[in-house]
This record gives structure tokens, C-alpha cells and sequence, in this order.
């Protein structure tokens, strides 16, 4: 079974200790995290979601990213981080 997290539409700076304290409780399960709501991505919360991407692979375990928002894409790509979480997503996905 998959945890499911679904992102707030802003990812800011005062996003992102409540964000990595969401993904710590979900940690030791799959985890597909929902990002069609994302109008706007910062750069703290991107390392976060690179940071849980990562500690997932390590644990073994699946996290995905899944319907991504064109917000949250273009974000991503403008931080050259799109590739990076792009691998995570399931063969589906928009992303």
C-alpha cells in the first residue's frame, strides 16, 4: 500500500518545515505525492522533496510524484531539477 501526500499550492519558505515534518510522519511506507494543486514551488521545498526522494531510495522503498501542476513543472525545470524528480514518478505519470 502507498501513502498519499497532496501538496499545498504554495511551496514557500514558510512551506517547508511543515512539509518535511508531513513527509518524516509518512516515512517507512510508498509514498506517491499528489502535486496538481502546486502554483508555486521554492527552492527550500524543492530541496525537501529531493531531500524525502532520497531517503526513500535509501530505505528501499517507492516515492513518486504524480499529476504534476504546469506550475510545479516549469519550476522544477527552471531549477534544473526536473530530471531528478521526474525519475520518481510512476511510468503514468505526467510528469
Amino acid at each position: 500500500m502507498s501513502l498519499s501526500l497532496t501538496l499545498s499550492p504554495v511551496l514557500d519558505l514558510r512551506a517547508a518545515a511543515p512539509l518535511k515534518a508531513a513527509l518524516l510522519e509518512k516515512r517507512g511506507e510508498a509514498m506517491d505525492i499528489d502535486a496538481s494543486s502546486v502554483e508555486r514551488l521554492g527552492g527550500l521545498c524543492l530541496q525537501v522533496l529531493l531531500s524525502a526522494q532520497r531517503a526513500w531510495a535509501e530505505d528501499g522503498l517507492p516515492f513518486s510524484i504524480s499529476n504534476p501542476s504546469d506550475a510545479f513543472r516549469e519550476s522544477t525545470r527552471l531549477f534544473g531539477a526536473a530530471g531528478r524528480l521526474g525519475e520518481t514518478l510512476e511510468a503514468g505519470g505526467a510528469f
